[in-house]
């Protein structure tokens, strides 16, 4: 489609007499879409979704407001973290359960609607790798949940403790869905 839009520019741009018309120009993404519209007077620009690594809110039926991801994507916590702010969750855990790591090269952790700011954190893992913390629970993924509003790991115990959805509180939601 990308291909298709750039030689559409490319041939509305051939034999043009120099007028000032206003242009388009549209980006492809994979999963997202961003637009931006140039004219003589303005620019307007839509961005795409936030980025994996942003802290949300989000709704789980059956749970309420949860934290999530910036794709939308439930977070958890690891019963065994026990709330030090460092992960017990490595090799085949961190397989099943993707912890929310920060991108090489940024600091800080992104607080998206809903989020307390100051109950996010970090925590270095042995890997080197920086993983996301919230009151002071580090914060996974799970690879049975594959879109927003899922929680697939609620309550099951699983790689050595029990994995629970998170308040924007900061608490453990210990409920069924």
């Amino acid at each position: 489609m990308l291909v298709m839009v750039v030689a559409a520019v490319l041939m509305a741009g051939c034999g043009s007499s120099g007028s000032s018309s206003p242009t388009t120009t549209t980006t492809m993404a994979p999963s997202s879409t961003s637009t931006t519209a140039t004219t003589a007077a303005s620019t307007t620009t839509t961005t795409g979704p936030a980025p994996s690594y942003e802290v949300r809110t989000g709704q789980v039926k059956g749970l309420g407001t949860v934290l999530v991801d910036g794709k939308g994507l439930t977070l958890y916590l690891f019963v065994p973290d026990a709330q030090k702010g460092t992960s017990t969750c490595y090799n085949a855990c961190a397989q099943a359960w993707p912890p929310l790591l920060l991108p090489a090269g940024t600091t800080v952790p992104l607080a998206g609607p809903g989020v307390n700011t100051a109950l996010l954190g970090t925590t270095h893992r042995s890997d080197g790798t920086t993983e996301i913390t919230y009151n002071k629970w580090p914060l996974y993924t799970w690879v049975g949940d594959s879109e927003p509003g899922q929680a697939t790991g609620q309550g099951i115990n699983n790689n050595g403790g029990l994995w629970y959805v998170l308040s924007p509180q900061g608490t453990e939601i210990t409920a069924a869905p």
